[in-house]
């Protein structure tokens, strides 16, 4: 039996935000052949899980190989002729489409950079789930989709940052990239077991709590976790040592949201990233990486995070600033010449 349908703000604990697991784990390589032209992967640009699938896949070169949706930034009620479900969640959208409203009716969001579901027709990603038979009840992005099969793979981002890594190589225009190399993998594991409860997932521990202290305990730890970065980026150029892996590209997905949403939005005010020498050069490398700035769409990532959630910006206000800093030069390598 399917659950009540759900979104990430549903999932609190006596004030403190908890995020349930993944539910779809197939591997491509194991469970499925790693085919071209058989998956599709799904995705927003405003999700910070989704787009560090979306910058490996660009990294590896498997445009030609795995198709990409993406959907609209501001969520839209998933079920619009049933009074009774009150869920909101990702929308497919066409360019000429006119523009989205916020869930509660304010603000004009036209469809700019979205691209429609050309593999199943689907209005929402919720349809996928439900086409899959989801018993999960919360519709996530990434979704990597079998159109062979008609389901989802998998929707978890750690595991199709891998696939994509490792599955796919003999369809990669850049098979030569390895992101997650085998005698790094003990040191890349042991950094995102910090960086991912304290950083990726410790910024929505902030934005979405709803009680002071477990607020409290997630702002020092993300700021504690921070601190740690900006050290180890001043004495290495990258988080495990001089080979930029998965768990950079993981990080510089927060990096890249933080000044522009989550200093305000989730209450991350101690400090700007830009404020911080060692992190602000680090995020503008990452960002001259073509593969990775493929994935840096700031109009969605301000616009969904200011337009999807009325309990936290009731009127879909959209803040004008910053300035891109990250667009500027760096000189980590110059710093650090033996990197690669």
């Amino acid at each position: 039996m399917a659950a009540k349908a759900r979104s990430a703000l549903d999932e609190m604990n006596e004030g403190e935000f908890k995020r349930k697991e993944s539910t779809f784990r197939k591997w491509i390589g194991k469970d499925l052949p790693a085919e071209a032209g058989r998956y599709h992967l799904y995705i927003s640009y405003g999700c910070p899980w989704a787009c560090r699938c979306l910058a490996t896949l660009a990294m590896k070169g498997l445009e030609d190989a795995v198709g990409v949706s993406v959907v609209h930034p501001t969520w839209q009620k998933t079920k619009p002729d049933d009074y009774n479900d009150e869920h909101y969640g990702w929308t497919f959208a066409s360019p000429d489409d006119p523009p989205f409203k916020s869930p509660n009716g304010h603000g004009s969001f036209p469809p700019i950079d979205c691209v429609p579901d050309n593999v199943n027709g689907a209005r929402f990603i919720r349809d996928l789930y439900e086409m899959s038979n989801d018993t999960s009840g919360k519709f996530t992005v990434p979704v990597l989709w079998d159109k062979q099969t008609k389901s989802i793979v998998n929707n978890e981002s750690a595991d199709i940052v891998r696939m994509f890594n490792e599955a796919f190589n003999e369809h990669a225009k850049n098979p030569e990239v390895d992101i997650y190399p085998e005698h790094l993998r003990k040191d890349i594991d042991a950094v995102n077991e910090w960086i991912y409860p304290n950083i990726n997932n410790g910024v929505y521990r902030c934005g979405f709590a709803t009680q002071q202290k477990p607020y409290e305990e997630a702002f020092e730890q993300l700021f504690a976790a921070l601190d740690r970065c900006e050290e180890t980026l001043g004495k290495q150029r990258y988080l495990t040592g001089n080979t930029l892996t998965e768990a950079d590209v993981r990080l510089f997905q927060t990096l890249i949201r933080f000044d522009v949403v989550y200093v305000a939005y989730f209450k991350c005010n101690r400090n700007f990233i830009h404020e911080m020498p060692n992190l602000r050069n680090y995020v503008r490398e990452l960002y001259s990486i073509p593969g990775i700035a493929r994935c840096v769409n700031i109009y969605h990532i301000k616009t969904h995070y200011h337009t999807s959630h009325p309990k936290l910006n009731y009127y879909a206000i959209v803040p004008e600033g910053p300035a891109e800093w990250w667009t500027e030069p760096h000189d980590r390598d110059q710093k650090f010449p033996s990197a690669k």
